[in-house]
């Protein structure tokens, strides 16, 4: 798998408009972008209908939590709109609904252990038992043992939930920083290619791309980064 392939461009702008000027901007560099709330509440999911029909892949970035009924439900319908991968909280019901309703469409699923702005204090103030490290690795486990597609998490815990998942699985790390860059509310953070060599298989990069005075030059450059390290 090269670069182009793994590095996915997070389009977190506020409109579509936006979000078309940047796609033409990286051009054919660029084959792969994710779509969160941001943009999908503000006609994103229309624009990520376009540009999976224009050739591109498509992460929907969703985060999905409900009964089973309705997970199904709404994994069925995004299948159906030719998105590439989808995340959901990695619950277990919840990604056992996901599976079967995802079942010979293709999509990627992937199961969203920690969110990657959270450590230890704020998993505690939610409530949770675990430190952030051991509780990836018990939904990352969790995930496994559903047929999930793959695994988000923070590319610090990349290797270790390598080992529990194996080699086939997609392992996708969100708060990719190269070298130099701000972390803004990221916590848990890595270059682009210390992730690679942690064992990821796909980076999401959003601000030290789209806020970037030159984005393409920015994107370049850290996929010469990703190259380097494979």
């Amino acid at each position: 798998m090269i670069a182009r392939d793994r590095l996915i461009v997070g389009l977190d702008v506020p409109t579509v408009q936006e979000a078309e000027r940047l796609v033409a901007t990286l051009g054919d560099d660029i084959l792969f972008y994710k779509i969160g709330y941001q943009l999908a509440f503000a006609g994103g999911l229309e624009f990520a209908r376009d540009i999976a029909r224009d050739g591109k892949k498509v992460f929907l970035d969703m985060k999905l939590l409900d009964i089973d009924n309705t997970v199904a439900s709404g994994v069925e319908n995004i299948a159906r709109m030719g998105m590439s991968m989808l995340t959901l909280h990695a619950y277990p019901k919840a990604m056992r609904a996901a599976v079967q309703a995802a079942r010979g469409s293709g999509l990627c699923l992937l199961g969203v252990t920690v969110l990657t702005s959270m450590d230890e204090q704020d998993l505690t103030d939610a409530g949770y038992e675990y430190d952030p490290h051991t509780l990836v690795l018990r939904r990352a486990e969790q995930a496994r043992q559903a047929g999930m597609g793959g695994i988000v998490c923070s590319a610090e815990e990349a290797k270790a939930v390598r080992a529990v998942i194996g080699p086939d699985m997609a392992l996708v790390t969100p708060g990719i920083r190269p070298a130099g860059t701000e972390k803004g509310d990221q916590k848990r953070v890595m270059t682009p290619a210390d992730a690679i060599r942690a064992g990821s298989s796909h980076l999401v990069v959003a601000r030290p791309i789209v806020k970037a005075a030159d984005p393409l030059g920015a994107a370049r450059a850290i996929l010469a980064e990703m190259t380097a390290a494979v």
